[in-house]
């Protein structure tokens, strides 16, 4: 835990118990705008809820005082524990959620951004949901990002193909309101980036692993601040996360598609082949082996992963 400051602010020592039923984590960078104002929205989401929650505020070395609007809010709580986490440096939005989820305490883990683009109170209808769920999740039902142009085309077919690769329907694929069960979600955190694809990881995680993984509509809000999304890198970055994370758990949904393609590109040259010179050509025997070993590779994975599933 090198590189990280940990304070806790509560109402009361007394209210600190050893198991809580639900965490929930809020990342921030530079949000000193709206840090404030989501915080009282998770709070009022969860007053009537009948449950024991603490509140982790995870700051990723913000330049402004993001972390410091957070301790104020936590002397001031009486309704839950608040604890203010901070990061020397900065390390990225999948390294601060790997942190939160460790330092949690609930068995349930919500984490919603703290940019106000997510409406807290969609928090206990996500809750209903459990132990039935191993992880639900936030839809968004409108775009409210910049350079929609590009990000709408870009976000469809990332999506279109994690669905193709998945086997799952999936509304948004990077959503970053999220419900789930810990101790289900420590067991995937090795493959969580340290960047933006995080929450695009832990998605993936459990719909490739066989967990039951539900979607709730949820309203989406133009953000508090300015965005740190960078549309091209960030997509690429997405786009990547799909495929490593279908290869690591489901590889025969990448290599047999491609050793398809390849073999019935060497049938189809050979018949060229015959038809313009009486005989099958060097190419084609390549082409050809190389989609049987194409398989061949796809299929070993395939048992690796299953080994290891065990």
């Amino acid at each position: 835990m090198d590189g990280w400051q940990t304070q806790v602010v509560t109402a009361s020592p007394a209210e600190v118990a050893p198991q809580w039923q639900l965490s929930v984590i809020l990342p921030a960078y530079n949000e000193q705008r709206a840090v404030g104002r989501v915080l009282g929205e998770i709070v009022e989401a969860l007053s009537d809820e009948p449950i024991r929650y603490e509140i982790l505020v995870v700051d990723d070395a913000s330049t402004d005082r993001t972390a410091a609007v957070a301790e104020q809010f936590a002397r001031s709580c009486w309704q839950c524990p608040v604890r203010v986490i901070r990061c020397n440096e900065r390390h990225g939005a999948g390294a601060v959620r790997k942190v939160g989820i460790r330092q949690s305490l609930g068995e349930i883990i919500v984490m919603l951004d703290a940019d106000g683009t997510y409406a807290a109170a969609t928090i206990p209808e996500l809750l209903a949901y459990f132990p039935a769920y191993d992880q639900v999740n936030g839809a968004r039902t409108s775009e409210q990002g910049t350079l929609p142009w590009l990000r709408r085309p870009a976000k469809w077919f990332i999506q279109k193909l994690a669905c193709y690769l998945t086997g799952h329907r999936i509304p948004d694929l990077n959503t970053g309101l999220k419900a789930f069960k810990r101790e289900e979600m420590l067991r995937w955190l090795w493959v969580v980036p340290d960047g933006f694809s995080c929450v695009t990881t832990m998605t993936l995680a459990f719909l490739t692993n066989g967990y039951a993984v539900k979607y709730v509509p949820t309203p989406y809000r133009p953000r508090i601040g300015k965005s740190k999304f960078h549309p091209i890198k960030d997509s690429l970055a997405y786009l990547a996360t799909v495929l490593r994370m279908v290869l690591y758990f489901r590889p025969l949904k990448v290599f047999l598609p491609i050793s398809g393609l390849m073999i019935g590109a060497a049938v189809l040259k050979s018949a060229l082949s015959f038809a313009w010179t009486g005989s099958m050509q060097e190419s084609d025997i390549v082409i050809m082996v190389a989609g049987f070993m194409t398989c061949m590779l796809g299929l070993l994975a395939e048992v690796i992963v299953a080994h290891h599933r065990l």
